[in-house]
């Protein structure tokens, strides 16, 4: 016990620093798992050095990522979902292809392979499932037409990181891409379209021996972890990504009647290692590599956030959104989400990534986090203007500006100038 002491002793003053900068941050109204980063920050190397070292970061993001998706597979909405599908399915195939054609002129330059670009690009596709609902709930849009075309981009998201992982798995340390690969992805990507089609308009399915599970806590954990173990262990074995077998169970459990108290027990224990997981990542972050390499930090960092938002827009545009809708969850969606960080480990382990690319990687999608309070503000700002009658993205960063303003009509919607509005108001009074 004597040996034990000390580790539980570490554990327990990570736990503590971890929760009260989280409760700081949510006091603040800013996502908690941002001040589970800045816990690990000061704790970790780059701070005071209370932890000079994470071993078990590969694993607690294993541990994180297969049961994240196993609670959102359980909470996914598939009707609200296929209500959004074609939007949402678009806006994430447009932002794979331009992040793709972004990370090749990186890659041209830098000198990265095929596989580094690939990789790269799903790392900057993804955005933040907890700090876009944490925006859409600060601005009131969460239940509205904005939020839940958001929620359904976030959910073909999710959906995409499955193959995204069973692709980043496939890289080995010598670079290569086996046929059987795509099949694998083909056949996983298949079943989920087949699973949504068929279960998505149909109502709740009875779960087998449903009259001894529920309202049962103990039961309800125990069922839940058996048949996501189990499903993960079988797409394991078949050479799929366990987390695959995770996402489909919870898509599973999410059409029976055992969902909403499966969702209850979970995600108390999704919650702890997701906790431990956002941690452990800001104890890796290396400032000394931020600051040596701050210009390329830098450039990554801020082209993430805006050209992934200008593209969030013109792609939500092209697909049929209004300018309003479309400004806004652009922005929602433009920072880099949690899952990257996964991504990038898998590249790191499997040798896509070199240490400085695994740093470099890891730096832009903490400081893309980090940063999410101010891009929450921009948010709540073009908010602001669109509730104030402003047309344009530029009146909503600078509503002082001269600009354009919305007008509605019964049969028509026009743009018209703010001068010509005023000589028309002077005119007709």
């Amino acid at each position: 016990m004597e040996e034990q002491l000390p580790f539980l002793l570490l554990i327990a003053i990570v736990t503590l620093a971890a929760v009260l900068s989280g409760l700081f941050m949510a006091w603040l109204k800013q996502p908690p798992m941002v001040g589970y980063i800045i816990a690990g920050l000061v704790l970790g190397p780059a701070g005071i050095g209370f932890m000079p070292q994470v071993d078990a970061v590969p694993l607690i993001a294993e541990f994180g990522v297969l049961f994240l998706l196993f609670v959102i597979g359980m909470e996914i909405s598939l009707k609200a979902f296929i209500a959004n599908l074609r939007p949402a399915v678009l806006t994430v195939i447009g932002q794979l292809g331009i992040a793709l054609a972004a990370m090749v002129l990186f890659g041209a330059v830098l000198d990265w392979r095929l596989e580094q670009i690939v990789l790269l690009a799903f790392v900057v596709t993804m955005s933040s499932t907890a700090v876009a609902l944490k925006i859409l709930e600060d601005i009131g849009e969460l239940r509205g037409d904005l939020g839940r075309l958001v929620v359904a981009v976030m959910i073909a998201q999710d959906i995409a990181i499955v193959p995204m992982l069973i692709i980043a798995n496939a890289f080995d340390n010598g670079g290569t891409f086996e046929l059987s690969t795509l099949v694998t992805v083909a056949l996983a990507i298949a079943f989920l379209v087949g699973f949504i089609a068929f279960f998505g308009p149909r109502g709740k399915l009875h779960f087998p021996w449903q009259q001894n599970i529920l309202g049962r806590v103990e039961m309800v954990t125990l069922v839940a972890l058996l048949v996501c173990c189990t499903l993960a262990v079988l797409t394991g074995v078949a050479g799929m990504s366990p987390a695959y077998g995770a996402f489909v169970a919870g898509l599973i459990i999410g059409k029976t009647t055992l969902r909403g108290e499966a969702i209850r027990a979970m995600e108390p224990i999704q919650g702890v290692l997701m906790v431990c997981f956002f941690v452990a990542i800001g104890l890796l972050l290396d400032v000394d590599f931020i600051m040596e390499n701050l210009g390329l930090v830098a450039v990554f960092v801020l082209g993430a956030l805006l050209l992934k938002s200008v593209a969030n827009i013109l792609i939500l545009r092209l697909v049929g959104m209004d300018w309003s809708t479309a400004y806004q969850a652009g922005l929602i969606m433009g920072q880099i989400g949690e899952f990257s960080f996964v991504l990038a480990a898998v590249g790191l382990a499997n040798g896509v990534l070199d240490p400085v690319g695994y740093k470099l990687a890891i730096s832009v999608v903490v400081l893309s986090l980090l940063f999410s309070p101010i891009w929450m503000q921009a948010v709540k700002h073009a908010h602001e203007a669109t509730e104030q009658r402003f047309g344009s993205l530029k009146m909503a960063f600078f509503p002082g500006a001269r600009g354009i303003v919305l007008e509605k009509s019964p049969h028509d919607v026009e743009f018209r100038s703010a001068d010509e509005t005023k000589k028309r108001e002077r005119k007709e009074t």
